[in-house]
């Protein structure tokens, strides 16, 4: 064993104890102790808020950006935005030398698998991610697993500025699972779509999946009002797609290569695709395959990071292709078990393969070369375009008046920012997690000055460390925090 190896086990081994010490590997926490771990009641709501003196950069084009100007929130929503608003009653937040965006919108997040973060960051393809989360952990994972999961994403999601994602749940073994799911996502105070999904390997209650959706969205998506909305994830199944129409649902389905774009076109003939479609990574279509999409109104979301890292099709995103067919797409993270969760990275990554590229053409000679893309483009793919395939245009994705307060604040004062000489270049080229100060959702604060609001941080570290030494032990993983390579000493 190398030093440098025998220095960092050495060192997990004492953090265990440190951890056992403070009781943080006691025995597992009850589900109504769970639910203590995150509170949205915690941050002020109800009252009005004024955003003040902030560079507003609305991503409405009727609104535009504004140098210097106010928010103001009351019940929720952003009821005026102005250069200056006197509302002497409303908590202020000072917003001088920060620059206020909409919050971002993540359109592809597997939640559940947040106790899995960097568990195989060297996969390079989509087997070897399957094998490290859907044909292994995924199959040992127990309702509360699903909770603590979702929670720790949405919560990691809301310190990133991400305010809006749709739950990819595609490990939904029971309506006990995508119960507690939901409860996840609730606790964190996120806005979400929650879309549940069949397991891929493993035993899980098929037979009586599709009356639970029914059930579930009945017990927990009845009311309109709030913050989790629900969808279906599914194949390319019409069984399944007529399941979820029948109940009103968004159908959510991963889709790219040419094998899943020959499919397409009798799916058309059928009447079957429509703007109720979301087609994640929509990776090396065929062009009869991105016409259909454009023609059928199918909301399409381009993963920068996920495409390359797991080797899907070619690996380039589909970014150029939707733009190239007047589509529109949002970004998206999916899943965190190779990488961070942030829409900072998905922007750079996105900003830096699009130009490589749009450059290798032209030096190529290519006459149709496409221009390379903007900040503002990417930050629209991050915000309101990410939205509309979230089919929530109408309440988030932008600084609008009427819309709800989905509002994140970026600080220019800190040391990687300053100066901000452009406040679209900080936001897309230069900030970070770090860097997000403030983050409102639904007009209610869950972060500021930096911190997330109403966590009890030590109960959630106890909560992930219980679940994640479950699923370990359950399929003979031996953590290793310097592996090369995700091995299991037993199947499960």
């Amino acid at each position: 064993m190398d030093a440098k190896r025998r220095h960092f086990l050495t060192g997990s081994i004492a953090a265990a104890s440190t951890l056992a010490a403070h009781g943080l590997m006691a025995a597992e926490q009850s589900m109504q102790e769970l639910h203590q771990i995150s509170s949205p009641a915690g941050g002020p709501s109800g009252r009005r808020l004024l955003i003040q003196g902030g560079t507003i950069l609305s991503m409405d084009s009727q609104v535009g950006e504004i140098p210097r100007g106010d928010i103001l929130i009351e019940g929720g929503k952003i009821s005026r935005i102005d250069g200056h608003i006197e509302a002497r009653d409303a908590l202020v937040i000072d917003a001088r030398e920060r620059i206020v965006i909409p919050g971002f919108v993540d359109t592809h997040r597997h939640a559940w698998e947040g106790q899995l973060r960097r568990i195989n960051p060297n996969s390079a393809d989509l087997m070897n991610y399957i094998e490290g989360t859907h044909n292994s952990f995924a199959i040992k994972y127990r309702p509360r697993d699903m909770y603590v999961g979702n929670l720790l994403t949405s919560l990691g999601a809301i310190d990133a500025g991400i305010t809006t994602l749709i739950d990819n749940s595609h490990n939904s073994r029971s309506l006990k699972h995508a119960r507690a799911a939901v409860d996840g996502l609730a606790d964190a105070g996120i806005r979400a779509i929650h879309a549940p999904g069949a397991p891929l390997a493993g035993p899980w209650d098929k037979a009586s999946w599709y009356a639970d959706l029914a059930t579930l969205q009945n017990e927990r998506f009845s009311k309109p009002a709030g913050l989790l909305t629900m969808a279906m994830m599914v194949s390319v199944d019409r069984e399944q797609w007529a399941v979820g129409r029948k109940l009103g649902l968004p159908l959510v389905t991963e889709f790219f290569g040419k094998e899943m774009s020959a499919l397409l076109p009798a799916l058309h003939r059928e009447g079957l695709l429509g703007p109720d479609n979301i087609f994640n990574h929509c990776t090396d279509l065929s062009e009869d395959a991105w016409e259909i999409l454009k023609a059928t109104g199918v909301q399409v979301n381009v993963c920068p990071r996920s495409d390359t890292h797991w080797a899907l099709a070619s690996g380039m995103f589909g970014y150029q292709a939707a733009i190239d067919h007047g589509i529109r797409p949002g970004f998206s993270v999916d899943n965190e078990s190779a990488y961070s969760g942030d829409m900072f990275a998905e922007m750079r990554a996105a900003l830096y393969m699009q130009r490589g590229v749009a450059q290798a053409r032209k030096f190529g000679g290519d006459v149709n070369a496409p221009k390379p893309v903007g900040m503002r483009a990417l930050l629209e793919a991050a915000t309101i375009n990410g939205a509309a395939v979230a089919r929530l245009a109408h309440k988030t994705g932008s600084l609008t008046e009427g819309k709800d307060a989905d509002i994140v604040l970026i600080n220019t004062k800190d040391i990687n920012l300053y100066p901000s000489n452009n406040a679209l270049g900080t936001v897309v080229g230069a900030a970070e997690r770090g860097n997000v100060e403030t983050v409102i959702v639904g007009g209610r604060i869950r972060k500021h000055g930096g911190k997330l609001l109403g966590v009890d941080m030590e109960r959630l570290r106890t909560a992930t460390m219980e679940s994640r030494s479950y699923l370990f032990r359950s399929v003979g993983f031996e953590s290793d925090g310097l592996a090369e390579q995700f091995v299991l000493s037993r199947r499960p």
